[in-house]
């Protein structure tokens, strides 16, 4: 079936300007390491600092996809993008730590142009497609590499103050073309009738918080580690900015390019069959990953000799990258299990789940600074990544993967009794 123009155009135009929303929302994962040298921040305070935009991102997602069921995805997203071009430039003036955590919750908002986006998508396409449109939209997610492409040049060359002030021109002329070149349909819009209260009643719908759960990892932990990655490079293998954050894109480019082809996996074999198999591959290369640079000795008849066990940077690029594009899929197979489950409700359920995946991308850089003042130890991020994972299948197994297996014995018992 081939597809209209105002489809083509809808889904281009809204993934480009998702792809420059997200680079803005990423932006501290480049210009936070000198600022916090400049601004002597200990690792917690920084994980703070890179983390902020991603709360008002996060908390704004719920009230964005009602908006979008009511008002229609055009107009939300362009009304978003424009209210975040002055405060982004205002990050160029801060001087104080306060200033770049306030500026950073208004610029954070750029972030919950998700819950918009992707139900505006959705509905201008049938079901059967719906998790390809919603794939190639969610590929807006490489804004976290571009801005690792972008922003390290812009800083080396001019200074960090330089990187807001041409991040902020971007998005203005992207709000602009994508009001040029969107549409509206009125048809997309859910009854005025319907009140906040029933919107929110999915809130009671156990199926929405397992959703949130698997996301919290997926999106969650993408967005915690490619804000987490550039500083980690620098730290851990003593790379300089612009090769960590060239390293640190092996993991943020995959994570976002390749979600498209993780919708049209989940259109063939289901959001549970991507989503169970996301899982393991996680938790394997999570397991690899959390253990650290390691030295010990042992005494030998010859003497004692010492010995050193741990990644290399070779070696844990390729772990980060095939996490990145497992977590690829399962962006999109969870947004799948969505649009099969609430088809008429995609805007709030999408804005929940958001919501809860994109407070994980606040929680757990946070988590990751404090976990290094009190450890010392580097990889405990994905220590705790690796554990939250293995909630995750354990929720999965028995809550889908067990009824299942039930269901198909009684149906081969009853096939038996019939024979």
């Amino acid at each position: 079936m081939a597809l209209s123009k105002q489809q083509i155009s809808v889904v281009t135009m809204s993934t480009v300007a998702f792809t420059v929303c997200f680079a803005v929302w990423m932006m501290f994962a480049v210009i936070g390491i000198p600022i916090k040298k400049m601004l002597s921040l200990n690792e917690t305070e920084f994980g703070l600092l890179i983390a902020t935009p991603v709360l008002t991102g996060s908390l704004i997602r719920l009230p964005l996809g009602m908006w979008t069921d009511k008002f229609g995805g055009r107009i939300v997203f362009f009304l978003l993008m424009l209210s975040t071009v002055l405060p982004i430039y205002l990050i160029s003036m801060a001087t104080e730590f306060w200033h770049f955590l306030v500026a950073g919750l208004f610029v954070g908002m750029a972030g919950g142009s998700f819950s918009v986006g992707i139900a505006y998508c959705a509905r201008w396409f049938p079901k059967r497609q719906q998790g390809f449109a919603m794939g190639i939209f969610g590929a807006g997610n490489s804004g976290a590499a571009l801005t690792k492409f972008v922003a390290p040049a812009i800083l080396v060359a001019f200074g960090w103050q330089m990187v807001p002030q041409v991040y902020a021109v971007a998005m203005l002329i992207t709000a602009l073309a994508f009001w040029m070149f969107t549409y509206s349909d009125p048809s997309h819009k859910v009854s005025t009738t319907v009140t906040v209260r029933e919107q929110l009643r999915a809130l009671k719908d156990p199926r929405v918080w397992r959703y949130c759960q698997y996301y919290s990892i997926v999106f969650g932990g993408y967005v915690a580690l490619a804000l987490w990655m550039t500083k980690y490079y620098v730290s851990e293998y003593g790379f300089d900015i612009k090769i960590a954050a060239l390293l640190a894109a092996a993991f943020s480019l995959p994570g976002g390019v390749l979600r498209a082809f993780g919708g049209y996996l989940s259109d063939k074999f289901g959001a549970h069959t991507v989503t169970w198999w996301v899982l393991w591959v996680s938790l394997v290369a999570l397991f690899f990953l959390s253990y650290p640079q390691t030295q010990f000795t042992i005494l030998t008849v010859g003497g004692a000799k010492t010995f050193h066990i741990g990644l290399n940077p070779t070696v844990f690029t390729i772990l980060l990258f095939v996490m990145g594009v497992a977590w690829a899929f399962g962006k999109a197979s969870v947004f799948k299990y969505i649009s099969d489950d609430y088809p008429h409700n995609i805007g709030v359920i999408s804005g929940i789940v958001g919501l809860v995946g994109g407070l994980g991308g606040f929680i757990l850089p946070i988590v990751f600074g404090a976990l290094v003042d009190l450890t010392g130890i580097r990889s405990s991020a994905f220590m705790m990544l690796f554990g939250v994972v293995w909630v995750s299948l354990m929720w999965m197994y028995f809550s889908e993967v067990r009824p299942l297996y039930a269901v198909r014995e009684r149906k081969r018992i009853t096939q038996d009794s019939l024979e």
